[in-house]
Formats: structure tokens, C-alpha cells, sequence
């Protein structure tokens, strides 16, 4: 089963994605923050996280700053209400895979979490050595 981590500090947000990946078979982790999702990923393996830009704490920019040190290979799906070309541009040259602006279609963001997931994998991983996509 794969792992993926929702961060977003809107409640109905994550309880909304958590209910669609629980359906489509994925198992789903929950953080409200940069920094808690920082730490879920030291416990706790994954295979991709989708990442709210607007959070408290250190945002979403910063904390795929710093998941990027640590995780260079998982893919990270950008998830924001933050639709200019400049946020979209900084997103991915952090890093993202990909970049989704709110609203979003459910199903559009499950092909896009399945079309990453798909990608080559390597033999290491993220924390705990699971699979990760191929550069």
C-alpha cells in the first residue's frame, strides 16, 4: 500500500482528501504544518506529499526547501490558493513535481498522485528506505 502524507492546515480540506485516498487505496498521513510534516516524515515512510503553500509556521515554500535536503527523490504535489505564474514558477524550482492551484477536481488530483506515483523507482527512499522516483 502507498503512503501518502496530506499537509494543509484547512480541516475540511484534509478531511476531504484524506477521505479520497483512503477510497483509492492509499494509506494517508495527516500533518497541519511545515513542521509537523517535517517531523511525520522522520517517522514514518512515504512514497509522496501533497503540500499546502499557505501554512502557519514556516509555509510550504520553506518546509519543500527543507524536505528537499533531506528527501531530494520524493515527489511533492504543491496544492495552494496561490495561482500566479510567480508562485507557480518558485514552486517548482523548489522542487515540486507539480503544482496545484484551489479549487482543484478531485479526480484531476488523483490522476496527477497516481502519474507521479508511477514514475521509476530507485532502491532508496524516503525515511525509512521506501521507494522513491527515479531522477
Amino acid at each position: 500500500m502507498q503512503h501518502i502524507l496530506i499537509v494543509d492546515d484547512e480541516r475540511s480540506i484534509v478531511t476531504m482528501l484524506r477521505e479520497r485516498f483512503e477510497r483509492e487505496g492509499f494509506a494517508v498521513l495527516l500533518a497541519f504544518s511545515g513542521e509537523e510534516a517535517l517531523s511525520a516524515l522522520v517517522d514514518t515512510p512515504c512514497d509522496l506529499v501533497l503540500l499546502d503553500v499557505g501554512l502557519p509556521g514556516i509555509d510550504g515554500f520553506e518546509t519543500l526547501r527543507q524536505l528537499r535536503q533531506r528527501e531530494p527523490d520524493l515527489p511533492v504535489i504543491l496544492l495552494t490558493a496561490r495561482g500566479d505564474e510567480i508562485d507557480r514558477v518558485v514552486g517548482l524550482e523548489l522542487g515540486a513535481d507539480d503544482y496545484v492551484v484551489k479549487p482543484f477536481s478531485l479526480r484531476e488530483l488523483t490522476a496527477r498522485t497516481r502519474a507521479l506515483l508511477r514514475a521509476p523507482v530507485k532502491s532508496h527512499g524516503c525515511a525509512s528506505n521506501g521507494p522513491t522516483r527515479a531522477p
